[in-house]
């Protein structure tokens, strides 16, 4: 693992992992779903725990604004507007929580937070059914407060708000358009929160950034070209496998 140094000073290989994993997080903004599952991990060997976030959070905003430009018709705003006061609250308890821990204790609980979504998205998959999915304001207030600490923790909130807008039965375009903005405002929220109380956002990670917003855009392109023929059956295993890997590797 390397430290947190200035981006001439990262090697070849770790361009070109920053690279894919900036790719990644554009497709799956703009509905190739699980993919992005990979990338915190990947950026979690290569700057460690509380710092990766530091890095991915600015990438992650970049790519939110490619989905809510697209999507931004489709979102459903009343059921955002229920979850979101939640997932505010998760933040703010998950930002108490990093404070408390070391980095190798912070890597642990970004990998502990990657299996239960893993998990959670491998329930929602296969063993949930959407017509038993409950829909009440409790339902909102819980997947709210733990998506909002796993995105705060991890970015790994993916599975958990996916579960939530099941209850929903939002179609494709309503369900990537509702996420888009969900996850824009919440990421936009937590800049602040990292800049300046856990200090993991600088002029260097940002420079990293914008190294490859190419590759974002790249990425957001593809995942809009790729939506609609994609078959999940065949990638989604893999993901799950090389993600609960690399979450393996970080808990070590």
């Amino acid at each position: 693992m390397i430290g947190f140094i200035i981006p001439i000073n990262l090697s070849a290989l770790n361009w070109l992992l920053i690279g894919l994993c900036a790719l990644l997080v554009g497709m799956s903004k703009t509905g190739v779903p699980g993919v992005s599952m990979i990338v915190v991990p990947t950026l979690a060997l290569i700057f460690g725990g509380k710092q990766s976030t530091g890095v991915l959070l600015p990438i992650l905003i970049m790519a939110d604004v490619f989905g809510v430009i697209y999507y931004h018709r489709h979102a459903q705003w009343k059921h955002l507007l229920r979850a979101l006061p939640w997932a505010l609250a998760g933040l703010i308890l998950a930002l108490w929580v990093g404070n408390q821990v070391n980095d190798d204790q912070f890597k642990r609980l970004i990998a502990i937070v990657v299996f239960v979504s893993v998990g959670l998205m491998l329930w929602k998959d296969y063993g949930i059914k959407r017509e038993y999915t409950p829909d009440h304001w409790f339902f909102a207030a819980f997947l709210g407060v733990m998506g909002g600490f796993a995105t705060m923790i991890g970015n790994v909130a993916g599975p958990i708000f996916a579960i939530y807008l099941l209850a929903m039965h939002l179609n494709k375009q309503s369900y990537i358009g509702t996420t888009a903005w969900f996850f824009f405002i919440i990421n936009v929220s937590k800049l602040p929160l990292q800049a300046f109380v856990w200090n993991n956002i600088t002029w260097n990670t940002l420079t990293i950034d914008l190294f490859v917003l190419p590759a974002i855009a790249l990425g957001a392109w593809l995942g809009i070209l790729l939506v609609d023929k994609i078959s999940e059956a065949n990638y989604k295993w893999l993901v799950v496998v090389i993600t609960v890997f690399s979450a393996f590797l970080i808990f070590l």
